[in-house]
């Protein structure tokens, strides 16, 4: 028996456009009773023309309009090979901004994710490939921004389940699926790989056999076998119409490392955990604190810091917002050699 299903439902979408370019613009419940069938049904159909950027939509949902979309902007595509040793992802990110105006074309939540997924795959690649190159493609299309990075490295499940002491790759890959136990604070491996996982419509990950893609529109996760891959190759979608914003993404994921306490002009953060070592960390932290003037950091009971988490916060935060001041208290004097090493790079 043949499944008609398909090709009626293009059927009707084709009746719609058809209606769209006759006369122009049309309510729901005129589309509806052109094609005779529920709103319900109608919705799946107006949802899929949509997105595929054939319909625009106009007005709440009674209310709504639906047109013709106007012709889309045709993409821009920006591609480069990079020579990992001493690559710095912030620098990388910063050409890519420049290059293809992100700042300007996004919106300010897009940007937020667009900046942290993107800088935090380069780091991975930097810091775990052992690859001596990585190529890089970004997309900005009309309706979403994509961004794909590979290396030819050890491969991304190989690195987790060796520095977690797993049994094989497969063991990986259901470590990185569960989340908060591969932000494990003894290596902090996958955390910000994670947290990339679900700041994106679809998020991929491939290296050696396995695929594995998060698609947080429908909510699930794939897992499918290839051909070999070498090294990692990471994909990343998000809407540029998203309402998701990247510190609901860490709310719902990560706990509360750090209390603040907020003036007119300062924030006080004070840092919780005995350890604050990666990257990611420091992201979450530094969100949303650019407005403020004076940012005064209180390290009372931390024992230790990693170079990453330093420099993400006293060379690359500082150096996109210079006119911030950024003071430290309670710091030990080994957590001292730390800062001031950062800044003694800074400087150079």
């Amino acid at each position: 028996m043949v499944d008609n299903t398909y090709n009626y439902g293009v059927n009707q979408r084709d009746k719609i456009l058809r209606h769209l370019r006759k006369k122009k613009s049309a309510s729901g419940r005129e589309l509806s009773e052109l094609l005779g069938i529920s709103r319900q049904a109608l919705n799946k159909h107006l949802k899929a023309l949509i997105q595929e950027g054939h319909v625009a939509k106009e007005g709440s949902t009674r209310g709504a309009v639906y047109a013709l979309a106007q012709k889309a902007t045709p993409a821009r595509r920006l591609s480069r090979r990079y020579t990992l040793k001493g690559l710095e992802e912030d620098i990388v990110f910063r050409e890519v901004d420049l290059l293809l105006s992100l700042r300007q074309n996004l919106r300010g939540n897009v940007f937020d994710i667009f900046n942290y997924a993107f800088t935090e795959i380069v780091n991975n690649a930097i810091e775990h490939s052992r690859s001596q190159v990585c190529d890089t493609e970004v997309v900005v299309g009309p309706y979403s921004c994509d961004f794909r990075i590979r290396d030819y490295g050890i491969g991304i499940f190989h690195s987790i389940h060796t520095k977690l002491n797993l049994p094989d790759e497969s063991s990986a890959v259901r470590e990185l699926i569960k989340g908060k136990t591969t932000t494990m604070k003894e290596s902090h491996t996958g955390e910000g790989v994670f947290f990339c996982s679900k700041a994106g419509d679809t998020v991929g990950f491939r290296s050696h056999k396995i695929d594995l893609l998060f698609d947080n529109r429908k909510k699930d996760v794939f897992v499918e076998e290839k051909r070999v891959l070498k090294g990692t190759e990471v994909r990343f979608q998000v809407s540029r119409a998203t309402r998701r914003k990247l510190d609901g993404v860490f709310k719902d994921y990560a706990a509360e490392d750090f209390d603040y306490r907020f003036e007119r002009t300062k924030v006080f953060v004070k840092l919780f955990e005995k350890e604050h070592v990666s990257r990611s960390e420091a992201k979450r932290l530094l969100l949303g604190l650019d407005k403020f003037r004076e940012i005064v950091l209180d390290f009372k009971g931390v024992k230790s810091i990693g170079q990453g988490f330093a420099d993400e916060i006293l060379r690359v935060f500082k150096g996109r917002h210079p006119d911030i001041v950024i003071r430290t208290e309670n710091l030990s004097p080994a957590l001292s050699a730390i800062i001031g090493h950062v800044v003694d790079n800074r400087m150079e």
